[in-house]
């Protein structure tokens, strides 16, 4: 069946609204992670967690959520889904425990997960393969946006209001985004699917023990937990378990919950790896560079927010000229320049957060060129990973898509909370510190930490340079492939 309406542009902005909230959701609880830490008494582990919680729940039922919507359809799925992330929000900020609000982080990153996959699978389903990369490029200007909002609003609702308005404010454009979703987007074919609730549950047991492990991993010093349970043991296990679950998909006979036939197409399992890389490097950077601000430099959650303007700004800007050319030339070489720019920004920005007296015109200069590099890495994944996705396969596709995106990020937010402390206990600084010292340092120490988080951002460029690596093996889209995804939809993809 052809899924092309006559024009599905307004659906599609409806649907941004939703995936725009959840965008600005992440970049406002990293900014306010400081004062929410300090106000509930937690150390900077424990306040990770309320980021890591979110993504974790968000990004393992994504295999589930993405089927969802092929068998019930993407309208219905992402109502329910903005339903529930919109009554979690005010949850999350009436509460008054920091075990409250990583509860109610958690179901919100639940709805997260319905409404996500389905911004895709309608992209997929109603634009034709020639022309997603318009869409994808609005997609990527959302990010851009959410980038540039989410930091900026969130340090001044904080500075004024107090943290839990980061989460009141999702409910009167939850309220907004569901009417004009309701109203705009189209109801689509449904396919029937059955569920692998095996795979389900495999998939979710390793991504926690692999997640726990990594990120309390320093708190017990990689070693034993209680009795015989142990980190090694714990992230062990976790690796044992998905290479069963990998295992387990190959044999399943109907509907495995990750069709590994889509990664039978060269450019989708390359795209897959590449927004791996991007989504941890992302994450990864935005906690370090947040308490260097606020600890170390002493600057209010406004002020270190707009440090990340220039990155926003670039993107957005850039975004819909990277997105006429993603139907046109070859796709390594823009997520080339995405990668090696980006990764060369991460360098400079750590040096240059080696000192505490670094002007801020020059921090806002890496960033910049981060911006860059991100216009040339968002769109252009998501598009070389859809382009010959098969229709009844779109929920599927998409839902593998984001689950890996997400699990980039569930890993960079643990990674980089295992290695923040492990260099703050390097330069003899205790973890909690920024809790008991009003969100600052004490004179005396700001240098060090200013190291420890500087050091930190090395992962998310190593992170970067391997992206560099994988999409140099992007192959070149076949004229044809570029043109009929409907066709592919009725042979499948192509090897």
């Amino acid at each position: 069946m052809k899924e092309h309406p006559a024009s599905p542009w307004p659906a599609l902005w409806a649907l941004v609204i939703g995936f725009f909230m959840v965008l600005v959701d992440n970049t406002i609880v990293s900014v306010a992670t400081p004062a929410i830490g300090r106000e509930l008494g937690a150390d900077v582990n424990l306040a990770i967690w309320v980021t890591s919680a979110y993504l974790l729940a968000y990004a393992v039922p994504l295999l589930v959520t993405g089927r969802l919507g092929d068998r019930f359809g993407p309208k219905w799925v992402y109502l329910t889904g903005l339903a529930i992330f919109t009554m979690s929000s005010l949850w999350c900020g009436l509460t008054d425990s920091m075990s409250g609000l990583i509860l109610a982080r958690v179901v919100q990153g639940l709805g997260a997960s319905l409404m996500t996959p389905q911004t895709m699978s309608v992209i997929t389903r109603t634009f034709p393969a020639a022309k997603r990369g318009s869409a994808m490029a609005l997609w990527g200007a959302t990010a851009g946006v959410a980038t540039l909002v989410g930091p900026i609003l969130g340090g001044i609702l904080v500075d004024t209001l107090g943290w839990e308005w980061i989460f009141f404010i999702n409910v009167p454009v939850g309220v907004i985004g569901f009417v004009l979703a309701w109203r705009l987007v189209p109801v689509l074919e449904t396919h029937g699917h059955s569920f692998d609730w095996v795979g389900v549950a495999l998939s979710a047991s390793a991504m926690f023990l692999i997640t726990f492990g990594i990120q309390e991993g320093e708190t017990y010093d990689w070693g034993r937990i209680t009795g015989v349970l142990s980190v090694p043991l714990l992230i062990g296990t976790g690796l044992a378990i998905l290479a069963v679950f990998v295992g387990w998909q190959s044999r399943i006979k109907r509907e495995p919950l990750v069709p590994l036939s889509l990664f039978l197409d060269r450019n989708f399992s390359l795209s897959n790896a590449g927004i791996a890389c991007t989504s941890l490097a992302i994450t990864a950077t935005f906690l370090p560079f947040t308490f260097y601000a606020q600890a170390a430099r002493g600057w209010s959650p406004t002020q270190a927010a707009l440090l990340g303007a220039p990155m926003a700004v670039v993107m957005l800007l850039l975004s819909r000229r990277v997105g006429r050319l993603i139907d046109t030339i070859h796709p390594r070489s823009i997520t080339l320049v995405g990668f090696g720019t980006s990764a060369l920004s991460l360098l400079w920005l750590a040096q240059l957060m080696q000192s505490v007296h670094t002007p801020v015109w020059l921090l806002c200069l890496p960033w910049a060129v981060f911006g860059l590099g991100n216009a040339c890495m968002w769109a252009p994944l998501a598009v070389t990973a859809t382009r010959n996705l098969p229709m009844s396969s779109a929920g599927a596709g998409s839902g593998v898509y984001n689950t890996v995106r997400q699990v980039g990020a569930v890993l960079g937010s643990a990674a980089v909370a295992a290695l923040m402390e492990a260099r703050l206990t390097a330069h003899q600084l205790a973890p909690g510190s920024f809790g008991q010292t009003g969100g600052r340092m004490a004179a005396d120490d700001r240098a060090p930490f200013a190291a420890a988080m500087s050091e930190s951002l090395l992962l998310p460029a190593a992170t970067l340079a391997l992206g560099l690596v994988i999409v140099t093996f992007f192959a070149r889209p076949s004229h044809a492939g570029s043109r009929g995804a409907v066709s592919a939809g009725r042979s499948g993809p192509t090897p």
